[in-house]
């Protein structure tokens, strides 16, 4: 699935509805089909501890709880990507 370019995904990483911890994924809602970047933590989506993220295919990973500011509660998001560009952009500047 590709990730709609008419988005700011680093505002969206930088916003506290993404999360504080783990790596960004593209995800969905499964209770308003709202789309939002999510930090999620390996264990949180079934992928081994200590993984590399930009190895991942968003198609093995599993859903996870997150809050949903939409929805007002903890729901079920679907990963539809991982967003390896700013996983890369967080590295760079790192070094």
């Amino acid at each position: 699935m590709s990730v709609d370019a008419d988005r700011d995904l680093s505002a969206e990483l930088a916003s506290p509805e993404s999360g504080l911890q783990g790596f960004p994924v593209d995800a969905i809602c499964t209770g308003c089909q709202r789309v939002h970047v999510k930090q999620v933590r390996p264990e949180d989506v079934d992928a081994e501890i200590g993984v590399d993220p930009v190895t991942l295919d968003a198609e093995g990973l599993t859903s996870f709880k997150h809050v949903c500011h939409r929805c007002g509660t903890a729901t079920w998001w679907n990963p539809t990507a991982v967003l390896t560009g700013l996983i890369e952009a967080k590295r760079s500047a790192e070094e």
